[in-house]
């Protein structure tokens, strides 16, 4: 489970979110004012979108031809069924674009950053959503600063 920080007594969690641009890219994101995230067919993503609260910080990442983090997202609507699926397993949560980083954080960088050498995308490169903790998440926005 995704790390927990105090504030206003609401403890926030932090996320990745993967997508590939050609399918969704953080312009689209941007210019819908949000979206549901939808498609998680793996449990471990799935169970990380049915931990997620409303204010929890997620990285947008795009995965692809150019990996990079290169936003800010924020959930404004916790877990529920996917519309794109009958299948009760799935659920999909809202997130809304906070910021783009000035600088995009690319998966070389990353590697190279000895904050992030635990982080999980190094370790589950196929997972589509993951806990980060806030560790990764602030060294993440450092670089992207």
């Amino acid at each position: 489970m995704a790390t927990r920080e105090s504030k206003s007594k609401k403890q926030l969690g932090y996320w990745l979110i993967k997508q590939e641009p050609e399918t969704y890219s953080w312009d689209d994101f941007v210019r819908d004012g949000g979206t549901f995230w939808d498609g998680v067919r793996n449990y471990q993503a799935r169970n990380s979108l049915k931990a997620m609260k409303v204010g929890d910080k997620a990285l947008f990442y795009h995965s692809g031809k150019v990996p990079e983090v290169v936003g800010i997202a924020e959930v404004t609507k916790e877990a529920y069924q996917d519309p794109t699926t009958t299948d009760e397993r799935w659920v999909v949560v809202d997130f809304k674009p906070v910021k783009e980083l000035k600088q995009h954080v690319s998966l070389a960088s990353i590697r190279e950053e000895s904050d992030l050498v635990d982080l999980p995308l190094l370790k589950q490169t196929q997972l589509s959503v993951m806990p980060v903790t806030k560790k990764h998440y602030d060294a993440v926005i450092r670089m992207g600063t």
